[in-house]
C-alpha cells in the first residue's frame, strides 16, 4: 500500500513520495509533507524556470534561487512567476 501524507501544497491527504528526492533537512521536510502530485507540479515549474531564466545548475546562486522558488511554491502557496508566460486557458 502506498504511503500517504497530508500534503502542505494540496492541503489534503495524498499519496506520498516513495523516497527522499532532495538532500538535507529540506529534503526530509519535502518527503514528510509533500505528495507525488505536488512534486510533479513543482518539477514542471522548475523546468520552466531553468529554461526561461537560462539557469546554470553549476552556479551556486542559481541553485539557491531555484531552492527559494521551490520552498515558496511547495510550502508557502506562491506560484512561480515567469515574465511573459501566459498559461493556456483550460
Amino acid at each position: 500500500m502506498a504511503r500517504t501524507v497530508f500534503c502542505e501544497y494540496l492541503k489534503k491527504e495524498a499519496e506520498g513520495l516513495d523516497f527522499q528526492l532532495y538532500p538535507g533537512e529540506l529534503g526530509k521536510r519535502i518527503f514528510e509533507h509533500i505528495s507525488k502530485q505536488a512534486w510533479s507540479d513543482w518539477l514542471k515549474k522548475q523546468t520552466m524556470l531553468v529554461n526561461e531564466k537560462k539557469l546554470n545548475m553549476m552556479n551556486a546562486e542559481h541553485r539557491q534561487m531555484l531552492e527559494r522558488e521551490m520552498v515558496n511554491f511547495l510550502f508557502e502557496g506562491k506560484d512561480v512567476h515567469i515574465e511573459g508566460y501566459v498559461p493556456p486557458e483550460k
